[in-house]
């Protein structure tokens, strides 16, 4: 019998594996942890291990840790003022016109230090944590400069470290135009790839890069731009595409071999095809869609159709998703959008950790995968997503 330092067994365990079956679910399953990964996972009849430590699930629900591929989770200040212009019926887009949105965020987060939004953040990363989140991404882009750009991502990794989770940081200087360039749209451009991007890559902050192609954001032309930066300094792509209007965002970030295109409402069949064909993840954000009081919904039928992988995440921003509550996104994606317990639950874990460019090691139960596993008391996945938050699972790190 070989040793381990833990070995959970007699569990009903959900793997997120790859295969005939979605979920690949073992109804009595061992997985033994060493050294902070998976060594074996399989029947617990058939199980060659013995741990050094032990659980015994008794039947109870273990999945992986889940994962939000997509948050704005660093920013100072709040705009629960536009919550109420909108439900007096201002449109998203006329409150960014008349300088709210995002420029208002970007004004109380540029007069932040580190520390400042650092400890602004940190509650909502314990918050995601206490629901199973081990893995975050947090985007920048209330800077829009390079100084606060730098600031943001700084912050977001030291949120990382307070919280005892894994942050991926992305760089959205690309999100807005800042007032100082309200005249110049193509030195702002400018200014994001040829020195924010450069500073960024050099001194190793950032993942990847995100741009917002909309008509209240950049055009595709400049997301271009963005994305040339981008791939000359190593960095991979996504993109906020389609959420308002179709202008083939999806299609375009697909293009460049992206990470995922997120939002994608009015996302169209050429654009899928596009996604299909250079694997790149459709991020849906539900509680952004319910917040907004949208109607379109995202291309789901078109995505099945064509093997268009879907992940779901929080879209925790200020503005139209202020909320840290994944397991009431996971509802609302499947009420609101039509997606099955079995894709849902795959979005938060082995298609999020995909949409990161993190499937080779996060998001499944498999050997060499890092062992940081859920255990629910509860015995089926609908369980945790029909009751919209209340489950809090046990944190399993091998």
């Amino acid at each position: 019998m070989k040793k381990c330092q833990h070995l959970i067994s007699h569990a009903r365990l959900v793997t997120c594996t790859d295969g005939p079956q979605a979920l690949g679910t073992i109804e009595s399953g061992s997985v033994a942890l060493d050294q902070g990964v998976i060594v074996w996972a399989g029947p617990t009849s058939q199980c060659p291990y013995q741990g050094n430590d032990t659980t015994d699930a008794k039947g109870r629900l273990v999945t992986p840790a889940l994962i939000d591929c997509h948050t704005h989770l660093v920013f100072a200040g709040n705009r629960a003022n536009e919550f109420a212009m909108r439900l007096a019926g201002a449109s998203y887009e006329a409150i960014a016109q008349a300088g709210g949105g995002i420029l208002s965020t970007v004004e109380a987060t540029r007069q932040a230090s580190v520390d400042e939004l650092t400890q602004l953040a940190l509650p909502r990363a314990l918050a995601l944590r206490a629901q199973g989140v081990m893995t975050i991404e947090i985007k920048s882009g209330y800077g829009l400069d390079l100084d606060n750009e730098i600031k943001m991502l700084k912050a977001a990794k030291a949120v990382g470290q307070a919280a005892g989770v894994n942050v991926t940081t992305t760089l959205l200087a690309a999100h807005a135009l800042p007032p100082e360039y309200k005249e110049n749209r193509q030195g702002y451009v400018d200014l994001i790839c040829q020195e924010i991007i450069p500073q960024v890559a050099k001194q190793g902050l950032a993942d990847a890069v995100d741009a917002f192609c909309e008509g209240i954001g950049f055009t595709v032309a400049e997301t271009r731009q963005v994305f040339d930066a981008a791939a000359r300094w190593g960095l991979p792509v996504k993109l906020h595409a389609d959420q308002l209007s179709d202008l083939s965002g999806a299609g375009l970030v697909a293009e460049y071999g992206g990470l995922s295109a997120d939002h994608i409402e009015y996302t169209n069949d050429k654009s899928i095809e596009a996604m299909a064909e250079h694997d790149t993840v459709a991020t849906l954000l539900p509680y952004a869609f319910y917040a907004l009081q949208e109607t379109k919904k995202p291309p789901i039928a078109g995505f099945r159709k064509r093997g268009v992988d879907m992940a779901v995440a929080t879209d925790c921003n200020p503005g139209t998703a202020p909320t840290t509550n994944i397991l009431q996104c996971l509802h609302m994606a499947c009420t609101q959008f039509g997606l099955t317990v079995d894709e849902a639950f795959l979005g938060v874990t082995r298609h999020a950790a995909k949409a990161l460019g993190l499937d080779h090691k996060k998001g499944q139960i498999a050997s060499g995968f890092d062992a940081e596993l859920l255990l629910w008391d509860v015995d089926d996945v609908a369980q945790l997503i029909y009751w919209q938050g209340d489950q809090k699972p046990t944190l399993i790190c091998g």
